[in-house]
């Protein structure tokens, strides 16, 4: 434990922020605090072996999400020093030139990441300085949890039965009321100069879908927590309805914590399914810290010789929201516009693409990891998985998502349709699932020619259906 008397009487103290962009609940940065020395927030944008290669929707929530807590810092007379290069050099220097001796993280999960720091770490107290690991970014760490024989879980169930048995969690921490301001502050570089934003104006959807920070995500949980997530077991699998959070990117970044989410819902009468998801995301960790191969390869290796097809074509449709299956499509273009998914139309999407067109899930990841705003590799790697059949408690691969019915039952009417695939705006009900099935006398008097305004269905979904079942049995030999 460090204690102040072990410290120069005016050394600053390192904060480095990562993915924990918040004042509250920070462990890193309560204890930082607590040291009664000036502290020094600091965020790297690291380059080099540790480079994080964001997807152009996380670079865009990164941008506003820095320059939202830098603001939150300098209402408290503290500033956010920004650098890039390599993090131990970065931080190496900045401590030379502060005069800190002391560095306080939150630990990161990613099996790249957790390597990195202990290289970083290494680094650091070879030359003298004191670093300080947190835990503030999950609700317990990855290897907390084990089986009876002391393995790693693969099926969430028992998982979630022994989280509750034996994870006590503390009190989410307060914003700390005080903090000591540093005599003398490094230069920091210019958020903008980073070029996180993209070039072409592509985001407008995201400004118009999103307002990154640390304050907005208390707001949208505290509008959450009052209404919709007392009906969330019925309404959360609605697309058309705000019936889920919308808080996994500030969860994703750290701008809220799952903590304090936990603190506030326990004791919501009807909370369980929403605390079931927030033990999803530990159980995601859980697996790809267990088994960090799963990033590019299949979890089960038998799907290692699956005879994908790898139509490029295909992707190309599915990525633009042109499959000729209406709930897809729409989908993928809230995807394209928003940054974000609802929840059971992802599992629609990604059965699609990985049974009816038959191309690989690490496609399907790819394309999530850079147009999503909440895209972390483990909830991007499982859930991928799961919906290929390949990983952990995953879905059978002879489990294919009808998107007609799926439709049907999610979309009856046509609501989420008719907002992202507005061509198809003016079908009755009964068609707006299957336009391909109406006459040509209907279109035509709703100003819609297949092909022309709406593609027809790039696959039959019953031979498509079959291919993925022979290609299965294929591959199970």
């Amino acid at each position: 434990m460090i204690t102040d008397h072990l410290l120069p009487t005016k050394a600053p103290v390192l904060i480095w922020f990562r993915q924990d962009l918040r004042l509250a609940d920070n462990s890193a940065l309560t204890a930082a605090a607590a040291m009664g020395q000036p502290v020094l927030p600091v965020f790297i944008l690291e380059s080099g072996d540790g480079q994080r290669r964001w997807g152009g929707a996380s670079r865009w929530w990164l941008h506003h999400s820095l320059a939202s807590l830098a603001a939150s810092l300098k209402k408290r007379g503290l500033p956010l020093v920004l650098d890039r290069g390599d993090p131990a050099q970065v931080l190496s220097r900045l401590a030379r030139e502060s005069g800190a001796c002391c560095i306080h993280w939150n630990a990161r999960h990613e099996p790249r990441e957790v390597a990195q720091d202990l290289v970083v770490k290494g680094t650091l107290e070879k030359a003298g300085l004191t670093v300080v690991e947190h835990l503030a970014n999950l609700l317990a760490h990855p290897t907390d949890l084990a089986t009876g024989q002391g393995g790693p879980y693969k099926v969430f169930t028992p998982y979630w039965k022994k989280f509750l048995q034996t994870q006590v969690l503390d009190s989410p921490l307060p914003v700390p009321t005080r903090f000591v301001v540093p005599s003398a502050i490094p230069a920091s570089q210019d958020l903008a100069s980073w070029n996180l934003l993209p070039k072409i104006g592509w985001d407008s959807g995201l400004q118009e879908s999103w307002k990154p920070g640390e304050g907005e995500a208390r707001a949208l949980w505290d509008v959450f927590r009052a209404g919709p997530m007392l009906a969330y077991g019925t309404q959360r699998d609605i697309p058309s309805r705000h019936g889920t959070s919308r808080l996994s990117p500030y969860l994703h970044w750290g701008e809220i914590s799952s903590r304090q989410l936990w603190h506030d819902a326990q004791n919501i009468e009807g909370s369980e399914g929403f605390l079931r998801q927030l033990v999803w995301r530990e159980f995601s960790h859980h697996l790809l810290h267990h088994f960090p191969h799963t990033q590019a390869e299949p979890l089960r290796s038998q799907f290692s010789s699956f005879p994908w097809d790898g139509d490029p074509a295909l992707l190309a449709s599915w990525q633009k929201g042109q499959t000729g299956f209406p709930l897809v499509d729409a989908g993928m273009r809230q995807l394209w516009h928003s940054g974000w998914m609802h929840n059971r139309v992802r599992m629609v999407v990604a059965s699609f693409l990985v049974k009816h067109l038959l191309l690989p899930w690490q496609d399907g990841a790819s394309w999530f990891w850079d147009t999503l705003v909440d895209a972390s590799l483990a909830n991007n790697t499982f859930g991928w998985q799961w919906a290929a059949g390949c990983g952990a408690d995953a879905a059978p691969f002879f489990r294919i998502f009808n998107p007609i019915t799926q439709g049907k039952r999610w979309d009856p009417r046509g609501n989420y349709i008719r907002r992202w695939v507005p061509e198809l705006a003016g079908l009755p009900d009964k068609l707006i699932q299957e336009p391909w099935t109406a006459s040509e006398a209907v279109l035509e008097h709703l100003g819609v020619k297949l092909g022309r305004d709406y593609p027809f269905p790039v696959v039959d979904h019953a031979w498509a259906r079959q291919r993925a079942l022979d290609s299965y049995g294929q591959m199970r030999g």
